[in-house]
Formats: structure tokens, sequence, C-alpha cells
């Protein structure tokens, strides 16, 4: 017995004037996985495109080349150096300020840091050396690099602790 307030049916079952075979569908399981499947897709593409590297065919024109300029009143120079791999990011670079040598670094995107800057990273090792110019300021200037492989121990000695490179 179905009761009605207002034509709405109360207490009965929905559909329960419905023939029989023309129930509600609910999804199939290939339904909810290609669902399942586009929401998860949707979802991982920004995380997906934020960790590719940021250079790639963009990349400028000449961000291999070398440089010498003077920028803020300092000489920069960068040479590349290979280590005579195939790939681009074999290319180390020897980069001076005013004479004296600054360390860049690469990182697993492609970018640039230096010893100067390492907080930030640059497109390119030009970039980075402009930046850590900008981070010395007009009155600092580099220091001699540490001792190290070339010119002697490491200060810290790690080869007396049983560390070897």
């Amino acid at each position: 017995m179905a009761v009605s307030a207002g034509g709405v049916s109360v207490g009965g079952v929905q559909g329960g004037d419905a023939p029989v075979g023309s129930e509600p569908r609910g999804w199939t399981r290939r339904e909810a996985a290609r669902i399942l499947f586009g929401s998860c897709a949707l979802a991982l593409a920004p995380v997906i495109t934020a960790s590719r590297p940021s250079q790639s065919a963009d990349r400028p024109p000449g961000a291999d080349s070398p440089f010498d300029e003077t920028y803020r009143g300092r000489r920069i120079q960068g040479v590349p150096v290979s280590h005579g791999g195939l790939s681009a990011l074999d290319v180390a670079w020897h980069v001076t300020v005013d004479g004296k040598p600054l360390h860049l670094m690469r990182r697993a995107d492609g970018t640039w840091l230096s010893m100067v800057d390492h907080y930030s990273w640059y497109g390119t090792p030009l970039e980075a050396t402009r930046a850590a110019v900008d981070e010395l300021g007009p009155r600092e200037r580099l220091r001699d690099l540490a001792p190290g492989p070339f010119g002697g121990g490491h200060p810290h000695r790690e080869a007396e602790h049983g560390v070897r490179a």
C-alpha cells in the first residue's frame, strides 16, 4: 500500500509501479575502472608535468656557449669543460669572477646553482654566475677555494678517517 502526499509516493517502494527488468542500473566494473583511471590521470598530470626538467626544447639559444663579459663592474668568464660523456648533462663549467674560481653545480633537473647562491637555481651557467655577482655585491670578493684534490688534501681530512674518494 502506497500513501501519497502532494502527489509524491510516501512509504512505498520507489519505482514500484515500474515493469520488471527496468530496474535502475549501477556501474559495471569496467565503467568504474575507467572513471577511476581517468580521474587518477587527471589528478597526476600536474605532478608529472612539474617533475619534468624545466630546461627542454625551450632552452635559450647559446646556453652552452662560453661567455666573457663585464657584469656590474666584475669580469665574469665561463667555459664548458666536457667530462667525456655523450650527454649535455656531462658538461661542467670553469667559471671565474675577477679571476677567482666560482664553483657551479648542475642539478638533476638541468638547472645550475653556485657556491655563493646555493638556495636558488638558474637555467644557464651565465645566469647562475650573474646571480652570484649580485649576491656578492660591489665590495665582497670570492676567496680562493679550499685545497682539494688538485692542491693538497681536503681540510676535513676524510682520508684519515677511512673515507676515500
